[in-house]
């Protein structure tokens, strides 16, 4: 047995609880992994609390992160002892997740933790942070230099904002905070900003084409958000789309594509190629000032995350969860 939240549906209704989980129920897979930590994302909020169809099948344990130790494996690239880390492949909509002392995966899924890492600073950066740095490269191969001009990151008290300040600022670009929370002016100060914007001169609806500012941005918002930073890039701007915060829709024109060259590079960090998960986490390495991770991050027990998937999911949480599975 080993403890996990476990999400069931049933005509009793929808709920999510810790609970004492049989190891027989594990899936299927070819790597066990004794967890240590996982984190708290805004896919795991829609899945704790049912705010959004993410469980794909019942019961399931959620949560899209994990890092931990091998216990079994048959896949030869793992053996038991190795240290660990997962984001994504679908683990905690459609196959039990992170949220748990437990883990059954595919050994595809897994990289190996980086040197430099614990377990909790891997959790930390989670997918929030892999993803950011997702984004960052995404900037960087489609030529996005230091000194093109201002990077703009949308969300930026989030997860995947305050990562993406952090290594931008690290690197040398000039980065302006949005952030619907201007009580955290300060903090993304710490984390790198130059300048912090509120969200509602985003917000709103906007005309096709504003004036000229950002030569790069990071969006994890979406909808009237995403069409305005469209429409204030520069001249062969580009912005790396990863999130719909504020909505899956895009009420933009093309006016700034054609007239701007603007490009729009979307950021998928769920069926991300191995190779590239692995050059994202050697950058994180590299360009990610662990020592503000700290800062970004705080740390919980299983239960106390059930809570805070609701407080997530309104925009209440700053930063990374980290969910120690052992308490």
């Amino acid at each position: 047995m080993f403890r996990g939240i476990l999400i069931e549906k049933d005509e009793s209704g929808y709920r999510a609880a810790v609970k004492e989980i049989d190891e027989a129920g594990l899936p299927d897979g070819n790597v066990t992994v004794r967890v240590s930590h996982s984190t708290l994302n805004y896919k795991d909020g829609l899945a704790i609390t049912g705010k959004g169809p993410v469980v794909r099948k019942f019961p399931m344990v959620p949560g899209i992160d994990l890092a931990g130790i091998v216990e079994e494996s048959t896949d030869p690239q793992y053996q038991p002892g190795d240290a660990v880390l997962l984001n994504g492949w679908g683990v905690g909509e459609g196959h039990w997740g992170g949220l748990a002392q437990k883990a059954r995966l595919k050994g595809d899924w897994l990289i190996p933790l980086p040197a430099g890492f614990s377990p909790a600073q891997a959790m930390a950066i989670g997918t929030a942070g892999y993803t950011a740095m997702l984004c960052v490269l995404a900037l960087e191969r489609h030529g996005v230099k230091p000194a093109d001009g201002e990077i703009l990151v949308t969300g930026a008290a989030g997860g995947v904002g305050s990562v993406a300040i952090a290594v931008l600022a690290k690197l040398g670009y000039s980065v302006v905070a949005v952030t619907g929370r201007p009580q955290d002016a300060e903090y993304l100060q710490y984390l790198g900003a130059a300048e912090v914007l509120e969200r509602a001169q985003f917000s709103a609806p906007g005309k096709p084409l504003g004036r000229e500012r950002w030569a790069g941005a990071v969006d994890v918002v979406g909808s009237h958000v995403l069409a305005n930073v469209c429409a204030t890039m520069k001249y062969r701007g580009v912005v790396a789309a990863c999130g719909l915060a504020a909505g899956m829709d895009l009420p933009a024109t093309v006016a700034p594509f054609i007239l701007r060259g603007v490009t729009l590079a979307g950021v998928d960090s769920v069926m991300c190629p191995r190779a590239e998960r692995l050059v994202a986490w050697q950058r994180l390495a590299a360009d990610l000032d662990v020592a503000k991770l700290e800062r970004i991050s705080r740390e919980v027990g299983l239960a106390e995350a059930i809570p805070l998937a609701a407080s997530l999911l309104n925009g209440e949480v700053r930063g990374r969860i980290i969910v120690d599975v052992n308490r």
